[in-house]
């Protein structure tokens, strides 16, 4: 028999999240076993582009995977790529992929034989095992799932012939000719990395976006902003008031400095609030919150306000209703935010509504919700975990050996898709992983 201590931990998921992870806990003498189903490991869907019109959302001087040398990602652009050196710009991800892939293999080289690597996919947990779809079964102290961003799920039931339900799939655009038309559902970040797809293959149709609101991604300011030190009325009491607040501090001394505010506090604001109150968040709010917070960089803004003045990009506000499509074209039914019904035709029809997360159907979650090890949130964002991100069983006990990390660990910690958050999350991790 192996004592626990001397197991390793198994990563369930090689993107970011855990290759860094991986990383972190061999600098700390941690062994631990990286299952990932592609062929790379560290770029996960986002860090998987390929065209340099696909930038961070952050500028490069925050996006250093190592705590302890801030400078890290601006310093290996310096010496790899230093047409896009600047430390106030947003590289293209397809440079921090190879960052991070860098960094990941540098830490093996001075940390020999504490990362191990196994290409598959897990599909269900037993104990302290994971086994994978061959049949492998590997064993570890603790297990941490890592599993990234899922595809989007369907707005609209219904397969049909011109619907591209995952835009994130190898060669999903491939197909739309120069001159195609197309309708895209969602208008967040996916959108905006779709459009510049086709543009990047010489595209020249009209793009029709509806989302429930029709907001866009707003972008980053020529610098980066000063967070303003909030006051405690923008803190504490009802979300109401503290909503009133930061308009009226908006109004005063600029938005992107209250969003910057309120970013080193946002994780013990989500964890302090309520239920009832972070439902009224996700159900109110959330759709500012996002555009507000989740910015692009300001050439990615400038390309898309360019195409709305060329009249190729139209915003819908508005709830996809039905679709109908065959081998020649799409037909999307919305209801307008007037109540009126409104058909759209285009040859594409394009899902862009985001990561669909759904821990109550993905199978490998979804089992252990059956059998308890697991339950949701109150809010239904996810699973549901510890302030050390330990998963809870049905009856709320934290599993000493099971863990989430990015977004899978998204209802307890909110803020859990950008690097400089899950870099924080790694370091809490890694400390309770090596205690």
């Amino acid at each position: 028999m192996n004592d626990a201590a001397s197991l390793p931990v198994v990563i369930v998921g090689g993107g970011f999240s855990g290759a860094m992870l991986a990383a972190r806990l061999a600098e700390q003498g941690q062994a631990s076993v990286l299952i990932e189903r592609s062929e790379q490991v560290g770029l996960g869907v986002a860090y998987s582009a390929v065209l340099d019109a696909h930038r961070l959302n952050v500028r490069s001087e925050r996006m250093s995977a190592r705590p302890d040398r801030p400078a890290d990602f601006t310093d290996w652009l310096a010496l790899h790529a230093p047409d896009f050196a600047d430390p106030n710009g947003f590289a293209p991800r397809r440079l921090y992929g190879r960052y991070v892939q860098d960094r990941l293999a540098q830490t093996e080289a001075a940390h020999p034989g504490l990362i191990r690597h196994v290409k598959g996919e897990a599909v269900r947990i037993e104990g302290e095992t994971v086994i994978l779809a061959d049949g492998a079964r590997l064993s570890g102290r603790a297990m941490v799932l890592a599993t990234g961003n899922p595809p989007p799920r369907p707005a609209v039931a219904g397969a049909a012939p011109r619907r591209i339900a995952d835009p994130w799939s190898p060669d999903a655009l491939s197909a739309i000719a120069p001159d195609d038309d197309v309708v895209i559902l969602g208008s967040g970040l996916t959108m905006v990395d779709v459009v510049l797809a086709l543009q990047a293959q010489n595209w020249r149709g009209h793009a029709t976006v509806v989302s429930r609101r029709g907001l866009l991604p707003l972008a980053h300011g020529a610098h980066h902003d000063a967070p303003l030190d909030l006051p405690p009325e923008a803190l504490t009491g009802a979300l109401s008031d503290r909503l009133a607040a930061a308009r009226r501090l908006a109004r005063e001394h600029g938005w992107r400095r209250v969003m910057e505010g309120y970013r080193p506090i946002t994780l013990d604001l989500w964890r302090a609030a309520t239920s009832a109150e972070r439902a009224r968040f996700l159900r109110h709010l959330r759709p500012w919150w996002d555009v507000h917070r989740h910015r692009i960089a300001p050439e990615v803004a400038a390309e898309l306000e360019a195409l709305k003045a060329a009249g190729r990009l139209t915003v819908i506000p508005g709830r996809a209703q039905a679709i109908a499509a065959d081998g020649e074209g799409a037909t999307l039914t919305v209801r307008t935010q007037n109540g009126a019904t409104q058909t759209l035709s285009a040859a594409w029809l394009i899902d862009c509504t985001g990561p669909g997360h759904d821990a109550a159907r993905a199978p490998l979650t979804a089992a252990l919700i059956a059998e308890g090890r697991a339950r949701l949130d109150v809010a239904d964002l996810g699973l549901d975990l510890d302030s050390d991100g330990r998963v809870l069983h049905a009856d709320g006990a934290p599993d000493p050996a099971l863990f989430a990390l990015g977004p899978p660990a998204r209802a307890a910690f909110w803020e859990t898709i950008a690097v400089p958050d899950i870099r924080q999350r790694i370091e809490a991790l890694t400390r309770v992983l090596s205690a």
